[in-house]
């Protein structure tokens, strides 16, 4: 199990049109979503800035299959325009991050030095 995250700026006024188109998720997106794999899946919003989190057996097969989704298609025309990535990611990079900082886990918290 692969746990994603990634960092998202709304563009400036973008955040009520975001708010509205998200709402109430298509049961259709929701169905694509689980068929792709993705479970616990959560995007916070604070001022203008998301941040998401998702758990996925396979991030790539999950991007694979969410890029080739039909309901995905409209999402892309009108959602995309109102946000943009936090940080631009390396060329050869996902724009998401799959190391966690801090986590619960055992052995996948940071330790503090003399700790």
């Amino acid at each position: 199990m692969e746990r994603v995250a990634f960092a998202m700026k709304l563009l400036p006024g973008a955040k009520a049109e975001y708010r509205r188109r998200h709402a109430a998720v298509w049961p259709e997106m929701l169905d694509a979503l689980r068929a792709a794999g993705a479970r616990n899946y959560s995007i916070y919003l604070h001022d203008d800035d998301l941040f998401g989190v998702l758990e996925v057996d396979d991030f790539e097969r999950f991007r694979t299959m969410m890029d080739a989704a039909p309901v995905n298609a409209p999402g892309r025309r009108t959602c995309r325009p109102s946000s943009t990535p936090a940080s631009t990611p390396p060329p050869d990079s996902t724009a998401a991050s799959k190391k966690s900082s801090i986590s619960t886990e055992p052995g996948g918290s940071h330790r503090c030095p003399g700790r």
